[in-house]
């Protein structure tokens, strides 16, 4: 069973930082490319960061210099580092994996992340 389960999410003050974890089970982790997305109310998911099987990564302009995405395929584990938050990063944060052979894509449930003073 395919298990990508994000944690780390939470309220914070603006200028604050988060560490969210996704950990996954069910795949090859190391022939996955990995993703986050976040979806605020009212508006469409949007991609904030990837990090190919390769380790390329991009990021969301909005995000740019902010957050830091990582993976640590002996844990199966990928992490998205956000500094410096604002009230526009507030929204849920879901973690997608990619297996970069099948195109088969994996969805976590989602964690709040919330920006507020």
């Amino acid at each position: 069973q395919v298990r990508l389960v994000e944690s780390g999410g939470g309220s914070v003050q603006p200028g604050g930082s988060l560490r969210l974890s996704c950990a996954a089970s069910g795949i090859i982790f190391s022939l996955c490319d990995m993703r986050w997305y976040r979806q605020a109310p009212g508006n469409e998911r949007e991609l904030v960061a990837a990090i190919t099987r390769g380790g390329f990564i991009n990021y969301a302009d909005s995000v740019k210099g902010r957050f830091t995405i990582s993976r640590d395929n002996a844990k199966s584990t990928t992490y998205l580092q956000m500094n410096s938050l604002k009230p526009e990063d507030t929204a849920v944060y879901y973690c997608n994996g990619q297996n970069s052979r099948t195109r088969a894509s994996y969805w976590g449930q989602g964690t709040q992340v919330t920006v507020s003073s």
